[in-house]
């Protein structure tokens, strides 16, 4: 068989992982980042694609009468044809559960480094501030505590559970919105308005389909506290990004920390790399190292139950 990895650079960092466990079902045909003109020109005669992010639309299925499988080196799966592919017969397996944790442990660094001010802090000294202090403790920012804040969680997969998870055990109070409310005792279950209105911290942790996209807007960050802090790790097409630079120019939101945008890699005419307490990082909450051998490890399982008749993680 014929497996096309599309976009390589994607999963390694400077050579910190190989994809020669892929090898074992086939000859393995490797890009880093694979163009347009170069996916339809390998996909004739593929039988096996793996990518990341790269798009599969009806264009490039109707050039592979070979394929027969697509995995993904992902939870998300938008930027396939999900619904084409089911009619040309084609199996499609992400990679859901794998970055669990990692994606928690970023949101919970997000909200430590918004209140503790530790970065600028640590710029400060480093810039001399300290030496120049008359006191012991220069208080020139203004932290908080989190105990006792109240962070929304929208959407409770396996990573909302995790951040809830990870949030109570700082003492702040949890609440969730999610479609679909499974009762278990121990978390409050809100409407999306209620969570708005009451929540110190807003979460993001929904897929990304017509129910989700922008619904993070004007009207939306309206309705969230004055002064809250927002954070978007799920996919940037549920943020409307003007709304949420004006949301922190005027002062309504105290800050916000992304890890995903509608357009990536990032515009240059994005307006957020300017806007006011902002942390942004480039899609790497996913990234750790022993995270990403997970996935492939994830991966490869899928192909070889895929082999064997009983697909696992199937989407299609």
């Amino acid at each position: 068989m014929k497996l096309l990895i599309t976009d390589c650079a994607t999963l390694k960092s400077n050579g910190d992982l190989t994809l020669d466990n892929f090898k074992q079902f086939g000859e393995v045909y490797e890009y880093d980042n694979i163009s347009r003109s170069e996916l339809l020109k390998e996909a004739a005669d593929t039988d096996i694609i793996l990518c990341n992010k790269t798009v599969i639309d009806k264009e490039i299925f109707d050039s592979a009468p070979a394929l027969r499988y697509i995995g993904i080196f992902a939870t998300g799966y938008n930027n396939i044809d999900t619904e084409y592919a089911k009619k040309k017969g084609v199996t499609v397996c992400n990679a859901g559960g794998y970055s669990t944790n990692a994606v928690a442990q970023q949101v919970i660094g997000y909200i430590l480094m918004h209140y503790t001010k530790i970065p600028q802090y640590d710029a400060f000294v480093k810039n001399g501030g300290w030496k120049k202090s008359e006191v012991f403790s220069p208080l020139v920012f203004s932290s908080e505590e989190v105990f006792g804040k109240t962070l929304g969680i929208v959407g409770y997969g396996s990573i909302g559970k995790a951040v809830e998870k990870a949030a109570k055990g700082l003492g702040i109070n949890v609440i969730v919105y999610t479609r679909t409310v499974r009762e278990n005792g121990e978390t409050r279950f809100v409407d999306f308005d209620t969570l708005l209105r009451e929540s110190d911290i807003v979460s993001l942790h929904c897929p990304l389909n017509e129910q989700s996209a922008d619904m993070m807007n004007e009207e939306t960050f309206n309705k969230m506290k004055d002064g809250a802090f927002f954070i978007n790790t799920s996919r940037g097409g549920t943020v409307d990004e003007d709304a949420l630079y004006n949301a922190l120019r005027t002062g309504k939101l105290s800050g916000a920390a992304v890890d995903v945008l509608k357009r990536e890699p990032m515009s240059r005419e994005s307006l957020l790399e300017t806007a006011p307490n902002i942390i942004i990082t480039p899609h790497t909450a996913w990234a750790p190292l022993a995270t990403r051998k997970r996935l492939l490890g994830i991966v490869e399982e899928n192909i070889r139950t895929f082999l064997q008749g009983n697909p696992q993680n199937r989407i299609v």
